[in-house]
């Protein structure tokens, strides 16, 4: 479709003959004002774009002299019966339970999962799609450690694509998440019901998305039923045990009365707890405590063990494999698909007792 004047790899003929670099999908984004993922979907022809956006970026690549790079394995067209799973958690805490969803949903078609960590690095990620397409995979699900939407990957060719845990940036993509909002309802309904008055948030950075999205849904909640935030303030911070101990004396110094902490991860939530029993709470008859996460390693190893909000993150994985599966077959279910969490009782929350005089 365009004029291909290639002197070696990586580099074109200028029309003096002189070397240069061969443009890349970026180039055409940058040029035509739109996402890379928007490239590729006009380029490929899938996605529905307006007439409009597609003149403008194939005008962009005739004039950028921009020519796509074929498939190189000569299986066009093949099924590989094998899925990529590109992940940036090097940790493993949320693509492992991902993983074992998702091969749970496609092991029953024999189809293999080839997984990958590119560590948050955009040159590994790149390097691993390369890699990936030319096993030629049939598709390939994009987990992020956060819940905070990414850009939409330019695979070598145009491979169906699932979002996992992390969103694309484009609605237009396919993307499965947990359902922040429903989950922080669930931990302040059991809190409330429990009979608690005086609730403190503590969370992660104000930076991250599933932070704030929790921390507004708890203002709400409480506000709902009546109730103000403990010590007056949702308590930002970072997602570790640490955060949790210093919080927890903040909160306590802040609001003697407080009676329950909602925690924006498990991790925090052990941290408090820690912190609550070397000041002298009893946790739960003075203060309760509901995490977030249901991370084994953290919520059972709590004294006590800690109440939480899980993601059910194989559940995820099972779902992002099943809509993979459609959109292989030609049916993709575009857009943002929530899951609901689920709450884990366990015995950090109780009813409250009068506090010892």
């Amino acid at each position: 479709m365009f004029p291909d004047h290639r002197s070696s790899e990586g580099e074109t003929a200028a029309p003096d003959g002189s070397a240069r670099r061969r443009p890349t999908v970026l180039d055409v984004a940058a040029r035509s004002g739109v996402s890379a993922g928007t490239v590729s979907k006009v380029l490929n022809g899938r996605g529905q774009l307006r007439e409009e956006t597609r003149q403008r970026v194939m005008r962009a690549a005739q004039e950028l002299d921009f020519r796509a790079t074929p498939p190189t394995n000569g299986r066009r067209g093949q099924r590989s019966f094998a899925v990529g799973l590109l992940t940036t958690d090097s940790i493993g805490r949320f693509s492992i339970p991902v993983l074992m969803g998702a091969e749970e949903a496609l092991g029953a078609g024999r189809i293999s999962v080839l997984l990958a960590d590119t560590r948050g690095d955009p040159f590994r990620e790149r390097h691993y799609l390369e890699v990936m397409s030319e096993r030629n995979i049939d598709g390939l699900i994009v987990m992020g450690r956060r819940c905070d939407p990414r850009p939409a990957i330019v695979p070598p060719r145009d491979i169906p694509t699932i979002y996992a845990l992390a969103p694309s940036s484009d609605p237009e993509d396919i993307s499965v998440v947990p359902d922040n909002a429903q989950g922080a309802r669930l931990a302040i309904g059991h809190l409330i019901a429990s009979g608690r008055t005086h609730i403190a948030h503590v969370t992660g950075p104000h930076d991250h998305l599933a932070a704030r999205v929790r921390a507004e849904v708890t203002s709400a909640a409480l506000s709902e039923a009546g109730l103000e935030l403990a010590g007056s303030r949702i308590n930002f911070g970072a997602w570790s045990e640490e955060w949790g101990r210093q919080a927890a004396h903040i909160v306590m110094r802040a609001d003697e009365a407080c009676d329950a902490i909602s925690c924006g991860n498990d991790q925090i939530g052990r941290g408090a707890a820690d912190a609550l029993r070397e000041m002298g709470y009893r946790v739960p008859e003075d203060v309760a405590l509901v995490g977030f996460d249901n991370w084994d390693v953290m919520a059972a190893s709590c004294r006590p063990p800690l109440t939480t909000i899980d993601m059910n993150l194989t559940e995820l994985g099972r779902r992002s494999a099943t809509l993979l599966l459609g959109a292989i077959d030609g049916q993709p279910a575009r857009g943002t698909h929530e899951l609901p969490c689920q709450l884990v009782v366990r015995e950090s929350t109780g009813p409250q007792e009068p506090r010892p005089s």
